[in-house]
This record gives structure tokens, sequence and C-alpha cells, in this order.
């Protein structure tokens, strides 16, 4: 295998659009791959697909490996970018070492490991027999592998190639739980006032498991501590923020009624001040933090919220916590709990109009996992918010005994001269879903580095794409 035909691969997949949900081009570009190499293929249900790579001569006693990666990929844009997911290639250019979506999110999370995965199934390389299974919606839920029935595979060695730091290996990782509010919308006319709108952009932004320990701004609750401090001078229109549950929100606007000229006058000068102090807390994090004030015309929204509604609704996004909770007992520098306050939208349903609050909670401990959710639904419920919770999925814990992990870290020693760290990791890895599904599991999780994920700038470094690969391959032949 060679990284040059990895990415090569990969590049070919930049084409194929796979948002969450909607998988059905790369799942036919697997199928395809499987009948071209003629290899078995299976597909599921729900869109899995795993394709098989037969022994080696002389190979046929080696025990079965499993190399995963999901085939979806969060599909993120910069707001003045015209670009279509549904259909539109993703554009990248390669910098300074770096294959860099400037304005999109890459996809190499984890189309990389896709891209992997092919090129060991079309290489001459003598191996055992190896089952390659890319599961779908892993982004949004993990639905894939939560619908993964027995038999599909076989193999009692699991590589996932889904993690973002190359010379670490991953053993471990949080589980994970989304928590939903629902606050009804019961709109009148707009009284009289100064209809105007406020608006935090241009955060950073990044994954919501990673990057929740960087003192990343959250555009939402950036946004409500500036608003929560006018409660009672104004009435709520809109109010509109983030986007999917495992990315932090970059942006945020309110959109509200001021009580009259003063009022807004008031607010429009504190901005500007609050603006000036936000920008320079986040300045390393976040330099590209914009605030922005206008006054728009009355006409735009004939109706907005009572102050009652207003002033509840505010508050429970101000209440609601947002980044670390707790810190690992047992492992330094982990995060063991956070949340992450994803989103807020207006929808409308028949002329039912309400808000849906979106969060996600992670832990590696499933009791302070569900206690988050607690929390985050209290703040909510008080607000007079209807709160549901879904898309639980266990953690993975660490197995220091490890076959595979013992193969993995003396493969890395002997190809760069160093020791790989290993460790768990804040995020959610299908792996714990695996070992519940197909006990016995052994894993590992490793992969190139890749910075800016769920983000737009996500890029891939290409010197860490060489030494992926050639551990990947080292790996199989060890294992082989």
């Amino acid at each position: 295998m060679d990284s040059n035909r990895v990415l090569e691969i990969f590049e070919e997949i930049t084409r194929i659009p796979r948002e969450s949900g909607h998988e059905e081009l790369i799942i036919a570009f697997l199928q395809n791959f499987a009948a071209v190499h003629s290899l078995e293929c299976r597909t599921d249900e729900v869109g899995n697909v795993v394709i098989v790579k037969p022994a080696s001569p002389g190979k046929e006693d080696v025990p079965t490996i499993v190399l995963q990666s999901h085939s979806d990929m969060v599909c993120e844009k910069n707001s003045d970018v015209d670009h279509d997911f549904t259909k539109d290639p993703i554009r990248y250019e390669f910098r300074d070492g770096w294959m860099v979506a400037p304005d999109t999110t890459l996809g190499a999370d984890c189309g990389i490991g896709i891209a992997a995965e092919l090129a060991i199934l079309e290489s001459g390389q003598p191996t055992g027999r190896i089952e390659c299974l890319f599961t779908v919606s892993e982004e949004t839920g993990l639905d894939g592998a939560n619908a993964l029935q027995p038999g599909f595979i076989s193999g009692k060695t699991l590589v996932n190639l889904d993690s973002e730091d190359e010379g670490e290996l991953f053993v471990g990782c949080a589980g994970g739980l989304d928590t939903t509010a629902v606050f009804d919308a019961d709109y009148q006319k707009t009284e009289a006032g100064v209809l105007c709108e406020f608006e935090v952009s241009g955060g950073l932004g990044g994954h919501s498991g990673d990057d929740i320990d960087k003192g990343r701004a959250n555009a939402i609750k950036v946004l409500v501590e500036f608003i929560h401090k006018y409660a009672g001078r104004y009435r709520l229109v809109d109010i509109a923020g983030g986007n999917k549950r495992n990315a932090i929100a970059r942006s945020a606007k309110a959109v509200l009624v001021a009580d009259g000229d003063e009022v807004y006058a008031d607010m429009e000068t504190a901005f500007a001040e609050y603006a000036e102090k936000t920008k320079e807390q986040y300045c390393t994090s976040d330099p590209s933090l914009e605030f922005k004030c206008s006054r728009l015309s009355s006409a735009v929204y004939p109706e907005s919220l009572d102050k009652e509604s207003t002033a509840r609704l505010v508050e429970g996004l101000y209440e609601v916590p947002h980044g670390v909770l707790a810190m690992s007992r047992d492992i330094p520098g982990l995060v063991e709990t956070s949340t992450n306050l994803a989103s807020i939208h207006l929808h409308d349903n028949d002329g039912k109009r309400y808000f849906r609050i979106g969060t996600s909670q992670r832990s590696s401990i499933d009791s302070d996992r569900r206690n988050a959710g607690d929390r985050v639904s209290g703040c909510f419920e008080r607000a007079g918010m209807k709160v549901s919770h879904e898309n639980e999925y266990p953690g993975w814990k660490p197995n220091m005994d490890s076959h595979i992990l013992d193969v993995t870290r003396n493969a890395y020693k002997e190809l760069f001269g160093v020791d790989p760290v290993v460790r768990a990791i804040h995020a959610g890895l299908e792996c714990g879903l695996f070992l519940e599904k197909f006990p016995g599991l052994d894993m590992i999780s490793f992969g190139p580095t890749l910075r800016g994920v769920h983000a737009p700038g996500e890029r891939l470094e290409l010197a860490s794409l060489d030494k992926f690969v050639k551990l990947l391959d080292k790996v199989i032949d060890d294992l082989s």
C-alpha cells in the first residue's frame, strides 16, 4: 500500500456527496469497487457495507482482521460560500504540507480511513482474511454501528481508522447522549419599538469532543450572555445559531424589538464595548470573532414573543452549561465529562412555531453522562421547555492488556524509533457499540493528523498520512 494511492482514492471520494443520512452514492461507490475487484461485498438494510479480501495463499489460518471507517461526513461551510453538499465536490487545495478545504469541511474524517481500506483491498500485499467495514451515519448518532447484526463481521481484532492525531494510539473513548429542548413560540403582533439584529460570527468552532477543552467561543452562549443583560427591555423575534450536534457553534444572531430608541442606543453602545472585551478574551482561540448590530425595517418581522416568553427562553439558554464539566481522575489531561450547546433554530409545523435547541453530552462514565443530561434538561425545564434524550451510546473502556495494542505499539517503535502515545479520547468512536454488539473484540484506533474537523478549513497533514499508511501496512503484516 502506498500513501500516494491512498490520497488518490481520497481525492476521488471528495467528489462523492455523503452527508450523514444521505450516503447512497458512497455506498454505491463501495459496492462498485468490490465488483470491479471481484471481492465479496455485503450491505445490510441500513447501508453498512463490508467488503472481504480473502486470505492470500498460505495465510488461510491467520485470524481475520476487521478494518473500519464510517462512510458519512459532517457538512459545514462558511455562510458566505455557495456550496451544495448534495451535489458539489469538495473544493480543496494543497498548502504548506496540508490538504485543506478553505471554505467547507474536507471530509478526511473519515474519508481518509475509507481510502486506506480500499487501497489495502486492491493491493497485492499478502495478508490473512480482511473484512473492511464501512458504517453509515456515524456523525449523527452512530446509527450504522447501532444497527449492526450478529454475523455481519466475523473477525475478533478490529482497527478503527477514525482518529486524528498521528503518533497517538487510542484505546478508549467517551460515550454520548443527545438532549433536545422544544420551546413553544406563541407569537403576537409586534408592539411599537425598534426592530434590531445582533450577530456574533467568525468563531473557530470545531469538534464538540476533541476541541471542547480548548476554550473556544460558543457563539450562542456569547450572544445570549449579552442579550440576557437587557432582560425585560425587549421582545424576542428570532434567535438562531449553530448547526450540527457534534460541532461547537461558530455563529449566532438574535432579532428583537427594543423598547424604543433609547434602549436600542444603550444596547448598541454596550454591544460595541462587549465586542471589544470578548474579542480580547478569545483573541488566541478565536482570532476572527466578529460582532455586528443593525437596525431593521419594522415591516420585516410583524410578530414577536411577549416579554415573559422572551425572558424564559433567554434565561434557559443563559443557564444551560456548555464546555468541560469534569476532568478524568485516572488519565491526566483527559476530559471526562462535557456538554455542548450545539444549536437553536425556529421551526414552523403547520402554523405552530417552536424553537428547537440541540445539545450533546459526553462522558467516559455512564452515570456522569446521564447526570450531565439531567443538568441540561433541568435548566430547560425550569424555563418551561419540553425535553427529550436520545441517541445514547456507550463508551469504550481501555484494555491495556490488548494484543492489538502490543502489536501496534511495537510496530510504531520499530518504524519510527519512538514510542507512540497511548490514550483515550473524549469523542464518540463507534468502538463502544462494536464491543456491545460483538463481545470480546480486541480494538485499537489510529489515524493521520487532522485539524479543524467538523468546521470549514478542515485539513489533513500529508507527512502524517505517509506515517499512518506505513503503520497500518506494518500492523497488517505483523498480524498476518
